[in-house]
């Protein structure tokens, strides 16, 4: 699927490490990609917006240990489970702000 396809893509690019920046905008991608393709499947809108955040989840489980520098490798573990709940509730409201970019581009 074109989701999978990404995040295999992003997986390659973070094989050196990424930045945080760089981490948001694979973030951003991966959600602009899975609400276009989410918005025209025929189900209830919460369902549409649980599975991009299940992409999300998946995109940060994936990829968030390439942006941890090594000093605070040690703490990460403590620490992953905050981020990654900060992080869904981030891309929580950032689906209604891409939605009508994404629609408006079609």
């Amino acid at each position: 699927s074109k989701v999978r396809s990404y995040i295999a893509h992003a997986k390659q690019v973070a094989a050196d490490g990424l930045t945080v920046a760089e981490f948001g905008e694979l973030l951003f991608r991966l959600m602009s990609i899975t609400v276009e393709v989410a918005d025209g499947i025929p189900v209830p809108g919460e369902e549409r917006k649980k599975w991009v955040l299940s992409a999300v989840g998946a995109l940060f489980d994936e990829l968030a240990d390439y942006v941890v520098p090594l000093p605070i490798k040690p703490f990460w573990l403590l620490l992953k489970p905050g981020f990654r709940a900060l992080v869904l509730k981030l891309a929580s409201g950032a689906i209604e702000a891409v939605l009508p970019l994404i629609r408006g581009g079609q």
